[in-house]
């Protein structure tokens, strides 16, 4: 049987949820190792996928940004390591290689990145293209202008493009903390789909950064397992949230005041709506942290004692990451912290996991909201803005609790900067829709919280309309019988 042929590492132990999973990516990685095999480097009887156990006998080669760089060859697949642990000088390293050599058709697959971009820009064109799995700010305009590519997908599932061998990955750039006296390095801020991205890599290439945050967790990886190590000190790059506007205030108060119960379970979104929530939770109790991100706001929680994790089910008395993003607060904060553990994004969005722990809050953002309920956040009409992401993973998390005291919410301005009303009769041309009218169970705007879930169309027009600007109710109901045919009603 094939599990009498796995390692003994890899032979099911105990039934805890991540020695599951984790055995589950062992199998998978196991099964495709003969694609490993060609490179005559890592194969079933000299390598194991698993990133965490020293190789006897295997150091890394020591080199320069510019000399790892010379790995990459032209119709290459190089999985880029996003979010605060981009590895800005290798990839400047790489652009200047693609001038100088020539390459061609060299794709670059990565979650969002930071820094300016440069791999995206016109000048590059033929010798890169990025295919972005959640598109960030530094790509958006090229995958606007067809210059770089989009995959929609839900995070959880990411890691599977690489077991699967969908996307097979020829290099994994990536930014590490220094190895410890052991030779231990970590992932840093931003484990995600990183973790499953070098199991699956056919050569590592690792940025040892002194200002990267040492992380605890499966993130780790032996620094026996990557080919190349170079070294560059500087700064993560840093997602500063914009002040936060009245609108935004009253609707972080109204989540706060109306949905989150002490000892709930919290997963975060991206944005300045999640973070004016969690802002209005210092006097709230035992609560816990399970989200794919976070950022600072879970630091000054932390401090006021009103996160302990003490009820949660998975890794109880420990926050749950995938990644993080913010400023130099939450990277320090993070840094060798055993309250904090970060994992396989896999793992932390899987909805099984998620609805085992208790009264699970999952607060998200969104774009637009038709009157039936349907999400958009992802796009504006046809123009992509960022990605599917966790957002499904954590809002059927919440709706399938297995304590049903679960609440899937999502939060939205009620107008747009120009005043255009993000409540709508029908979504814009284009618009993709990220979380179904099935899927729905709480929208909240700064005018009130309309819940959705086992409402008719009527009802829900209804209730949508209530917490629509005031400037635009009048002509939402004349449109909402325009295409339902009868009035809104809450009965």
């Amino acid at each position: 049987s094939l599990s009498s042929q796995l390692p003994k590492l890899f032979r099911p132990s105990n039934s805890s949820p991540f020695s599951i999973f984790l055995q589950s990516r062992a199998i998978s990685s196991f099964v495709s190792s003969k694609s490993h095999e060609k490179y005559g480097r890592r194969n079933f009887y000299t390598y194991s996928a698993e990133p965490f156990h020293p190789l006897p006998g295997k150091t890394p080669a020591w080199k320069s940004p510019k000399e790892a760089a010379e790995v990459i060859e032209s119709g290459m697949k190089v999985f880029v390591h996003g979010g605060a642990a981009t590895p800005l000088p290798l990839l400047d390293a790489v652009a200047k290689r693609g001038k100088e050599v020539g390459l061609k058709n060299v794709e670059l697959i990565h979650i969002h990145t930071e820094g300016s971009g440069e791999l995206v820009k016109p000048e590059y064109d033929g010798i890169f293209r990025s295919n972005s799995l959640f598109i960030g700010a530094n790509c958006r305009k090229a995958v606007n202008e067809g210059r770089a590519d989009f995959t929609p997908i839900f995070l959880s599932e990411i890691p599977l493009l690489f077991q699967r061998k969908i996307i097979d990955i020829d290099v994994a750039l990536i930014q590490v903390s220094p190895p410890d006296k052991h030779g231990f390095c970590t992932l840093g801020p931003s484990v995600d789909c990183t973790r499953a991205a070098i199991q699956n890599a056919k050569y590592i290439i690792g940025l040892v950064n002194p200002q990267c945050p040492r992380t605890h967790g499966p993130g780790g990886i032996h620094q026996s397992h990557l080919d190349v190590l170079c070294v560059s000190e500087f700064n993560l790059p840093e997602l500063k949230i914009n002040p936060e506007t009245s609108e935004e205030a009253k609707i972080g108060q109204l989540i706060a005041d109306n949905l989150v119960e002490d000892g709930a379970t919290l997963q975060m979104g991206i944005g300045s709506i999640p973070d004016a929530c969690l802002s209005r939770l210092m006097d709230h109790k035992d609560l816990g942290i399970h989200s794919e991100m976070f950022s600072d706001g879970v630091v000054a929680l932390t401090e006021r004692g009103a996160i302990t994790n003490a009820f949660k089910k998975v890794l109880p008395g420990r926050c749950v990451g995938s990644f993080v993003i913010g400023t130099k607060k939450v990277f320090e904060f993070i840094d060798n912290n055993p309250f904090v553990v970060m994992l396989d994004v896999g793992f932390v969005n899987l909805v099984s996991v998620i609805a085992q722990n208790p009264k699970v809050t999952a607060i998200n953002s969104c774009i637009e909201v038709d009157l039936t309920g349907q999400i958009v956040s992802d796009s504006i009409g046809t123009r992509m803005y960022s990605g599917v992401g966790g957002q499904i993973d954590f809002l059927r998390g919440a709706a399938l609790a297995l304590d049903g005291c679960g609440k899937p919410i999502l939060a939205l301005n009620s107008v747009t900067k120009k005043g255009e009303s993000k409540i709508v009769p029908f979504l814009k041309e284009g618009g993709g829709v990220v979380t179904t009218r099935a899927h729905v169970h709480y929208i909240v705007t700064e005018y009130g919280i309309a819940y959705l879930f086992g409402k008719s169309l009527r009802q829900r027009a209804y209730e949508l309309i209530k917490i629509a600007h005031p400037d635009h109710r009048e002509w939402l109901e004349k449109a909402a019988f325009d295409r339902l045919k009868c009035i809104p009603s809450p009965d």
